[in-house]
């Protein structure tokens, strides 16, 4: 059974981003991600952003919801509209299926939200995701290459950010580091 748009009602075609395979209308350009296929899409378009775990249901206190008219293009049944952070998108949410209604340009809305982000946050804050993502990796040992890679990430963006704020040590290990070679 074909899955139909929510707003057109028009069958949905397949669509990839990178590996991901995603359901998208013809007309009005609108994407449907079956579960997780939100995050692995946004881990795909941008590496850096994997140690984000974009996972509305875990971030509830970030959005406002309310009820939608649309109804979801898998389960049928209605969607929660939810209000992403402080960006103008409005993401469609099937509590049941977990997947996600997405209107044009809103994926890259939010990727460019979350790559804002990032550059915006503090290396104080780098230092406490490194800790949770170190802590991740013990407490979660069966995935300890996907914990790694998350770690090793946040530890570089943390490197930037530092360096960023404090260019005077940035200069003074630059030339150190010139004066060595």
């Amino acid at each position: 059974m074909m899955k139909k748009c929510p707003k057109c009602d028009v069958d949905l075609k397949t669509k990839s981003i990178g590996p991901v395979e995603v359901d998208e209308c013809p007309t009005c350009r609108g994407t449907w991600f079956d579960k997780d296929e939100l995050r692995q899409a946004e881990d795909v378009t941008d590496s850096d952003l994997d140690w984000m775990d974009f996972e509305i249901w875990k971030h509830e206190k970030e959005f406002r919801s309310k009820a939608s008219t649309l109804q979801c293009p898998t389960c049928h049944k209605p969607t929660a509209s939810l209000h992403y952070g402080d960006t103008a998108v409005t993401i469609d949410y099937c509590q049941s299926c977990l997947g996600t209604w997405l209107d044009k340009g809103e994926f890259k809305k939010i990727i460019h939200a979350m790559e804002k982000e990032i550059l915006s946050k503090p290396s104080s804050e780098y230092m406490k995701e490194t800790l949770r993502e170190g802590a991740e990796i013990v407490a979660h040992p069966q995935r300890f290459l996907s914990e790694w890679k998350d770690f090793v990430t946040v530890l570089r963006l943390m490197q930037y950010r530092f360096f960023a704020e404090h260019p005077t040590l940035r200069n003074t290990m630059t030339s150190m580091q010139k004066t060595v070679q």
